[in-house]
This record gives C-alpha cells, structure tokens and sequence, in this order.
C-alpha cells in the first residue's frame, strides 16, 4: 500500500541511481564446511549499530533473516528502528554514525558519499545481485537493495485469457493492440480504481510511470527524478493520454472516468478474478497477489490468476530497501558477507520476510507468487523508484491531483501538469 513519504524532502533515490553501473565482484564469505554463509572473521563477542526502516513484525522477520550470523558469530545488534532522517544526520555529523543503515531510498549516498564505505570492501558479494541492485557512485558500490518489491506488473486471468484467445503481450506494442482488441470483443480491458483516501490518485501514477519505462525508457525517468527533465515535458504529456483516453473510456475501464475516480484500489484489484470478470487486467503491485488469495482462496495462482511484467517497460518500478555501511568492523563484515551471500538470500527467502533481489533467493521461497515476483526482481535490467514517493514533500500529492484532474475532466493534460511541474521543481530545490 502506498505511503506518502516526507523524510527526504531533496533528491533521495534520484541522482544516484543514474549513476548505477556494473560492480566488481567480491568473494563470497562462507565459513569452509558449514555452507551457512556465515565468515564470523574475528566478529566474536563484538557488537554492531544499525539504523534500519521496519518495525513491528517486519523487524521481527529482519531479526529471524540476521538470525544465523548473529547467533555463529556471537554479535550483539544494537539497532533502532525509524523513517527520521535526522536520526541519521546527527549520528554523522557528530563523528559517531552507525555502522550499517538500511533505508527505503538511497538518498544517504547523496548526503553522505565520502562517508560510506564501499561493499565489497566489506565482505559485499555482487556476484549474487544484478547491476540494478547495486548502487554506484564514482565507480564505488555504496549500497545494495536487499528487499523489494516489483510495481511494474499487470494480473490477470491465464484461464480467462485461453478461454477467450489472448496471448500474453510482450512489447508495448502488442499490449495496445491486446486493449484494443479486448474493447472490440466486448472485454473491458482495464480495471483501475483511483480512490485511495488522501492519497487517491496514485494507481494511476504508477500506471503511468510504467508507460514512461516502456514508451521513453530509465533514463528518461532518471530525468524527472533529478529534475533535468521537467515533469511538463512532452512525454509525461503523451503518458497522461494514452493514460487518461483509457480511464475516461468504458469501453477500456471498467466504469469508465467513473468507475475509475470512485473505485477502491483494492476493489478494483478483484474485478479481472471474479465470476464472471468485470475487466480483463488490472495493473498492480506484486501485493496484489495476496488481496486475490484472500477474497478468492479457491482460486489457483498460475492459472485462475497471474500476473506478467509491464509489457515494453525498460527495467521495473519497484519500492526498494537498501543496505550501507559507515564503517568497517569485523562484524560489519559478517552481517553484509551473509546477508550479500547466497546462503543469506536463500535464508531470507525461506523466512518469508517479503522478496529479495539477491539471486540466492531462487528456490526458496515458501510459494509459487514470490518465487516469480523475486525472478522479475532478479532479472531486471534497471530499477526505478517510484516518482512520486521519492520527490517530497508536495510533489507526489501535486502528481496525484494531476491525473484525477484530467481523468475527472477538471483540467487539461497542460494545466495539470504544469501544476505537478511546478511542485517538482520546488521540491527539488529549482
């Protein structure tokens, strides 16, 4: 579910991620003989601090996935739990900063890049992760993502699709040509519900962020991340219409500006899986899955209801956690050594404690959703965070208004972006 975020008001993921290249491979730390992943290297008895995101039964599952480095090595976890970024500014100003942070942007790589130290200098292993995974600065791998989960995803009925003869679309171009062909056949293809209280509007800003990802590419939304592209640009602007023509449409969304306006995300998510369908698709994060298995327990993941990647899209959209280190301790070196191995990813996985993007997660996860929503996490060639969680603290809201505006009829795609536009540039400081 979506959170609007205000602790990172400047450019939080955006500039670093432009800079993501491809990371030199650091040997893996497994103790000979054990094939726990674990290298203790002296870390016996000694403590680490840790300033991480989660709380409550997250931070329960992170203690469980740490568990097996915490208990060979005998480490004591100092940690405190927080979304505060002053927390983490006074640690470091004050020459005492913690020793690994694990956050929901990579914005520390932009305050702190002298700071961090770089992982595979710290027993970091980048064998086990994709160049999207890995965040570099000037050659430097200073962050990897270590949970995610993947936006860039449309669910549907595989059962429904053989019935009707719909093949699953694999360029942008045959997923236009599926919708139209859905809307001649009668099949509404699109169920796409806005409302989300204050935060209403931001199922369709993710929609339209993967449109950009297959239509302009990662780069291009790099740009409006960093504000080198302005989010009134000519191809935000063509993004909002092909967008806004099929939300305002009945023949394409189920209601039409209606239905899509006054529709629960959550709702709208069980309209492709009920009996009959009410839409053929519905684009969604990897938690749709479950909001399907709770109202629909007699239905079948992989063939009542499934989802494949955004068709087109250059890389995925994802939310995303990210590991750094500040300094360099021999049990800094044993908790990232295990958590970058592939023991450790294949231990995260077999807790449950959501996807991990390390390629050790693979065969073992507890069931079929997360074992193919980690591969789209595995397998992508980019990752981009979501804009308008990342640009605060007006532009998300300023983005969400925009799209309910022109798909309500309140506004012209120009003026609305223009708004949105001019809260970019505010947030990022332009």
């Amino acid at each position: 579910m979506k959170n609007v975020k205000t602790s990172w008001p400047l450019l939080s993921a955006l500039v670093v991620f432009a800079l993501i290249v491809a990371a030199c491979a650091a040997p893996t730390t497994t103790t000979p003989g054990t094939g726990t992943g674990v290298n203790c290297g002296g870390a016996e008895g000694t403590e680490v601090t840790m300033l991480y995101i989660w709380s409550g039964a997250e931070e329960e599952s992170f203690h469980a996935a740490l568990a097996p480095v915490l208990d060979e090595c005998n480490i004591t976890l100092v940690a405190e739990s927080s979304r505060d970024q002053a927390l983490l500014d006074t640690r470091v100003a004050s020459g005492t900063p913690y020793d690994i942070v694990i956050w929901s942007t990579t914005a520390p790589l932009v305050s702190y890049p002298a700071e961090l130290i770089p992982l595979d200098q710290v027993g970091g292993d980048a064998g086990n992760y994709s160049d999207a995974w890995r965040a570099n600065v000037a050659g430097d791998w200073l962050a990897v993502g270590v949970k995610a989960d993947p936006k860039s995803l449309v669910w549907y009925s595989p059962t429904n699709f053989d019935a009707l003869g719909y093949s699953v679309p694999s360029s942008w171009a045959d997923f236009v040509a599926l919708a139209d062909q859905m809307a001649a056949d009668g099949n509404v293809p699109f169920s796409m519900g806005f409302e989300s209280g204050d935060a209403t509007g931001w199922t369709a800003s993710d929609f339209i962020q993967d449109i950009l990802l297959a239509t302009q590419g990662p780069d291009y939304v790099f740009g409006l991340l960093d504000g080198s592209i302005s989010y009134d640009d000519a191809g935000v602007a063509a993004a909002y219409d092909i967008y806004a023509t099929w939300a305002t449409d009945p023949a394409y969304a189920l209601g039409g500006a209606d239905g899509s306006l006054s529709t629960s995300f959550a709702d709208a998510i069980l309209q492709p899986f009920s009996d009959p369908p009410a839409a053929m698709m519905v684009k969604q994060s990897g938690f749709a899955g479950s909001i399907v298995n709770e109202q629909y327990p007699e239905l079948e993941y992989g063939s009542d209801y499934a989802f494949f990647p955004f068709p087109g899209a250059q890389g995925v959209q994802s939310g995303a956690d990210w590991l750094m280190v500040f300094n360099d301790t021999p049990a800094v070196r044993a908790i990232v050594g295990y958590l970058t191995s592939a023991a450790g990813g294949a231990h995260w996985a077999s807790i449950g404690f959501g996807l991990s993007p390390n390629n050790g997660s693979a065969g073992n996860y507890g069931d079929a959703t997360s074992a193919d929503l980690a591969a789209v996490l595995a397998n992508a060639s980019a990752a981009t965070p979501d804009i308008g969680d990342s640009i605060q603290p007006s532009f998300g809201a300023a983005e969400w208004r925009a799209i309910v505006a022109v798909v309500s009829g309140a506004s012209s795609i120009a003026d609305a972006l223009g708004g949105a536009a001019a809260a970019q540039q505010s947030d990022l400081g332009q």
